[in-house]
């Protein structure tokens, strides 16, 4: 537990600014970024979005598009046409159910097409200021290595992260690591030898 603390203590203080690198201005911009954002960068969505959302500025715009309309914005986000399909389809959930207005709770966005956990957590989290950890792999992996997760599935380290991350941490919680795998702890060569981290991580120089 106390390794726990100091991984965390240690992970703030790297990361003090750590925020949402995706650019939106409203819970509907914050919901199709990251809808977009699977398996893509933020950088590469980042770039994409401006014209998505001037041409398509609500989610009643959106609605009444069809999917394959939305493909030219998007087809560089890569899976475009299984996005296409969410994002139209969420944006008709919301004029159904929602009166044109995204849903605030964890629930009713993991109810929307195109939303699935992690998804509903990051607009939780940086939409409406909830408390919600998101497991992308970043997460999923330097959650998993640094010992804070035990988990083989990112719903599993999820639940493990809650125990030892305090709730009002959460949503920065999931920044630092995020940032911590984009920077240090990678995939394929974690930089381990520069890492703050070292003599902490049960999996350095492995």
């Amino acid at each position: 537990m106390q390794n726990n603390i100091e991984i965390l203590a240690r992970l703030k203080a790297a990361y003090p600014d750590a925020r949402p690198e995706l650019y939106f201005v409203n819970a509907y911009e914050c919901m199709a970024a990251t809808i977009l954002s699977a398996q893509c960068t933020d950088k590469q969505v980042n770039k994409v979005t401006p014209a998505l959302f001037a041409a398509y500025p609500t989610p009643a715009d959106m609605a009444r598009a069809q999917p394959e309309d939305l493909i030219p914005y998007i087809k560089t986000c890569g899976f475009f046409n299984n996005k296409a399909k969410g994002l139209v389809g969420a944006c008709r959930r919301i004029m159904e159910q929602h009166g044109g207005e995204v849903p605030g709770t964890l629930e009713d966005l993991r109810a929307l097409p195109g939303v699935g956990q992690k998804t509903a957590n990051v607009i939780y989290a940086n939409a409406f200021h909830g408390d919600a950890i998101a497991v992308d792999t970043h997460v999923f992996r330097v959650a998993n290595r640094l010992g804070l997760a035990h988990a083989s599935t990112p719903e599993k380290t999820e639940e493990d992260l809650k125990k030892v991350i305090p709730q009002q941490d959460w949503s920065a919680g999931h920044h630092w690591l995020l940032f911590h795998g984009r920077r240090v702890c990678r995939a394929r060569k974690p930089l381990c030898g520069e890492c703050f981290l070292r003599d902490l991580c049960p999996s350095a120089g492995l």
